[in-house]
């Protein structure tokens, strides 16, 4: 165990996933989600919105083995942060009315609407509620709950749709991981995260800078469940963002202290958690 707690600042940055077929997850994320297009190629398409670097890059993968839901690690779902409610309202309002099917939650903190893209990838669109209102237990742990969203009130702050915009961030990343100790170990004791909620002992809530989570890690594949093959859909890497590089130095030398290896990579220092899931560790621009 270290002593290393992440820097407050730190944040969420750009999803990798992996792909069956590219020109389909293209027009998915920009003609319904309303993410802009920033470069294509014949394998690869990266997306962002006005004033923002790339929030989520996808790649067609050959042979694309589609997974069973919930029967291994990796990606639960990437959650897309809107910058207000009437950005949420808008947003839905759009998808809702191409006729696809949308789940929804009012978290307390929150208020979330869930969705696959085609090739069956968890993606969460949300916006939170002023953090003046966030309450805790008495366990100093953050209440979330899952009651229904007050759908008429939100539609009723819709406009008209222009897409995704600016200020839309990724707001978490939620994961299918083996066990809760090895996970917890990874998350909190390496990368430095706080807990700051628990569901049962089937899932774990960590954040930065007293976010209401930045990621949750549940064992609902099953303790034990194997990693994807690498020909899967699903994730590829997830990107941790920190103010500078003394704070990416010191998350790093906490990760190698739990025994973790660093691998240099184009996108970033790269580490696996112990169930195959990759984080790119990277500094803020």
């Amino acid at each position: 165990m270290t002593n290393y707690h992440i820097h407050p600042d730190a944040h969420m940055g750009r999803v990798q996933l992996k792909v069956s077929q590219l020109q389909r997850s293209v027009d998915f994320y920009t003609q319904l989600i309303g993410l802009q297009l920033l470069n294509q190629t014949d394998t690869t398409a990266e997306f962002g919105v006005a004033g923002s670097g790339v929030l989520l890059g996808i790649e067609e993968v050959a042979d694309a083995q589609i997974m069973r839901p919930q029967s291994v690690t990796g990606l639960y779902h990437f959650a897309i942060l809107m910058p207000d409610r009437k950005s949420l309202a808008t947003t839905i309002l759009h998808i809702a009315q191409t006729g696809t099917s949308l789940g929804q939650g009012d978290h307390l903190v929150s208020e979330a609407f869930y969705l696959n893209d085609p090739d069956g990838n968890g993606i969460e669109i949300y916006a939170d509620r002023p953090r003046s209102q966030w309450q805790k237990d008495e366990s100093g742990e953050y209440k979330m709950a899952t009651d229904p969203v007050d759908v008429d009130s939100l539609l009723s702050l819709a406009e008209d749709w222009t897409g995704m915009p600016q200020g839309t961030v990724i707001g978490h990343v939620h994961l299918h991981i083996g066990n809760l100790p090895d996970a917890r170990k990874f998350y909190v004791d390496g990368l430095g995260f706080d807990i700051v909620s628990h569901f049962g002992n089937a899932a774990l809530f960590v954040s930065a800078g007293g976010y209401h989570h930045h990621m949750g890690l549940n064992t609902w594949a099953g303790v034990g469940a194997p990693a994807a093959p690498s020909n899967a859909v699903g994730l590829r890497y997830f990107t941790i963002v920190y103010p500078n590089v003394e704070q990416l130095k010191l998350a790093l030398d906490a990760l190698i202290q739990i025994g973790v290896e660093i691998t240099n990579t184009p996108e970033g220092a790269s580490a696996f958690d112990p169930f195959g899931n990759r984080a790119v560790l990277v500094v803020g621009s």
